[in-house]
Order: structure tokens, then C-alpha cells, then sequence
């Protein structure tokens, strides 16, 4: 059984509709419960979402009351007028894309269709209830919260996981399998899922934002991840311990402490490229299991470079240290 919760959108959704209905009463217009109505369907989880979705429902509203007239006029007010009638209004939504104002619309069309008679007073009684509830829905999106703890949140979260899997492989290169089962891998993707999700819901709940620099780190972190799938199975095929694995070891260990949101990831990559030049002067493989481990652990170095790349073309979070 979940949890009882009240959210912060289901009190403005509460609030809303109370609201609206209070100022179309209080304005003595016919069918105002219909304003609260509105206003609970108007009520979205983003600024941009509930402007867009304001327009799409006055326009097709407005709209509605034409087809209105021109059906309920012209063949009766019977339920094949009303069944006729959504059958080319709900195809003009569709072509004109405010198909968000479809279920306002048939409040209206109701309405209509229950008084039985057309006129600039009733025309103008709908519009009220319309701009009413709409105009009351923005209001209360005008508040949304701050989601930016959540998000360094989610950023600890992922930064942990990443030092949990670099000290597992920097423990396998040195001493071999110790039964990790590797979950940090797929709980990392999900929080990530989960991450980009709420980060781009952010943007949305700003009009003059564009981007969201936490959306661009958890993306840099996804590739990265990606980049870390595939270091495993290279980690585990190596099966003779060679003097390159123990230095690459102390190097996933110095990369594991030092992953933050800030970027210094080109410190690592030149650190990286010395370290291959120093590997090149070595001398050449005497055994087949060495020359296999040998390049198991290039490869494993290309990897880790371009794990490095990735981090060195993000600029970094404003409040990293």
C-alpha cells in the first residue's frame, strides 16, 4: 500500500478549483461549478506546460462555441447533432494541435446543448467560466518549488556509485574477484533515468531558462556510465597479475577519489598519456597469458580515456568544489 501523501500540486489543484468556483459564483454566471472543473484539468507540473495548455483549451473552447452554433442552429439540438458535431471538431483540434482543450470543450458543448437556445448572453456566461478557471490555474502555477536540492541529491547518489564501481575494479585488478555483484550498475541508470527526468521538468518551469546545467552533467554521467559497462568485462578477462595492472590499479583509485561535479578531468588524461608512453619503453611480453593481460589492460586504458574525454567537454556544475 503507498504512502498518504499530499503533494504540493493536488493543494494548488484543491485551492484552485475552490477558487474558481467562488468568483464565477459570486459573479452569478450559470454552471459555475464548471469553472472549478476547468481549473483542476488546467493545473500542470510545469509553467510552460500550463501556458501551453491554457491557450490549447481557451482556443478550442472558443472554437467549440462556433461549431455550437452552426450545429445546434442549423440541425437541432438532438444527441446526433452533438455526435455529428465532435466528429469534424475533435479532427480541427488534432490539425490545429490544441487537442488539450478537447475535454474543456465538451463542458462547453454540454452546456450549450442543455439550454437549448443560443445567445450572445450565453456566449458570454461560457467565456467567463473559461477565462476563469484558466486564468485561476495559472495563477496557482505561478508557484513551483525549487527542485534543486533533489537534484544534488540525485547528483551525491551517482557520484557514490561511480567511486563504489572504480574501487571494485581497482580491487579486482589487484587482488582478483571478491563477489561484487555489480548492482551499482544498473541502480545508476535508474537514478540517472530518474535525474534527467526531473532536471528537464526544471527547465520547463522557467520561461527565460533554456537549458539546466544538472540535465547536461547527469547526460555527461550517462556516457560515461556507458564507458564503465564496458571496462568490466576487460577487468575481468585479465588473469595474470603484470606490473601495468597494479599501476592502472592506483590510477582507477586516484580517479575514484576525485569524481566531483567539477571538471579536472585533464589533469587524469595527461597523466593517463604518460603513463602509456611509460608502458611503450617496457619491455616486450614473454608469455602469452602477459601479452593477453598486457593488451587487455591497453584496452582497458582507451576506455578510461575516453571516460576522461567525456568529463573534460562538461564545463562543470556552478556549485561544484
Amino acid at each position: 500500500m503507498k504512502k498518504f501523501k499530499i503533494g504540493y500540486r493536488t493543494v494548488k489543484t484543491a485551492l484552485g478549483a475552490g477558487i474558481a468556483i467562488s468568483i464565477a459564483q459570486l459573479l452569478e454566471l450559470d454552471f459555475y461549478a464548471s469553472a472549478g472543473i476547468i481549473a483542476i484539468l488546467s493545473i500542470q507540473i510545469t509553467k510552460r506546460k500550463s501556458l501551453y495548455v491554457a491557450l490549447a483549451r481557451f482556443l478550442a473552447c472558443t472554437l467549440s462555441l462556433v461549431f455550437a452554433f452552426v450545429f445546434f442552429e442549423v440541425i437541432g439540438y438532438h444527441p446526433f447533432s452533438i455526435g455529428l458535431l465532435l466528429l469534424f471538431f475533435i479532427p480541427v483540434t488534432v490539425m490545429l494541435k490544441i487537442t488539450e482543450g478537447i475535454a474543456t470543450s465538451s463542458v462547453v458543448l454540454l452546456h450549450v446543448y442543455s439550454v437549448q437556445e443560443y445567445s450572445l448572453g450565453l456566449v458570454a456566461n461560457e467565456l467567463s467560466i473559461i477565462s476563469i478557471g484558466i486564468g485561476v490555474a495559472l495563477i496557482m502555477n505561478i508557484y513551483m518549488p525549487s527542485v534543486d536540492n533533489e537534484l544534488r541529491r540525485f547528483q551525491v547518489k551517482i557520484e557514490e556509485n561511480f567511486q563504489k564501481v572504480f574501487s571494485e575494479l581497482t580491487y579486482y585488478l589487484r587482488y582478483g574477484d571478491n563477489g561484487w555483484d555489480g548492482k551499482e550498475i544498473p541502480e545508476t541508470a535508474q537514478v540517472l533515468s530518474e535525474a534527467k527526468s526531473l532536471a528537464f521538468r526544471d527547465v520547463e518551469n522557467h520561461f527565460k531558462r533554456e537549458e539546466n546545467h544538472y540535465y547536461h552533467y547527469f547526460k555527461m554521467r550517462e556516457k560515461q556510465l556507458e564507458v564503465m559497462e564496458r571496462m568490466l568485462p576487460i577487468v575481468s578477462s585479465i588473469e595474470k597479475n603484470v606490473e601495468q595492472a597494479d599501476t592502472i590499479s592506483t590510477f582507477i583509485e586516484d580517479l575514484g577519489d576525485a569524481i566531483h561535479a567539477g571538471n579536472t578531468a585533464y589533469r587524469f588524461i595527461h597523466r593517463l598519456r604518460d603513463m602509456r608512453e611509460t608502458f611503450q619503453e617496457m619491455p616486450l611480453p614473454k608469455t602469452r597469458e602477459e601479452f593477453e593481460s598486457r593488451a587487455s589492460l591497453r584496452h582497458l586504458l582507451k576506455e578510461i580515456e575516453e571516460y576522461l574525454i567525456l568529463k573534460s567537454e562538461f564545463i562543470g556544475l556552478k556549485n561544484a568544489k
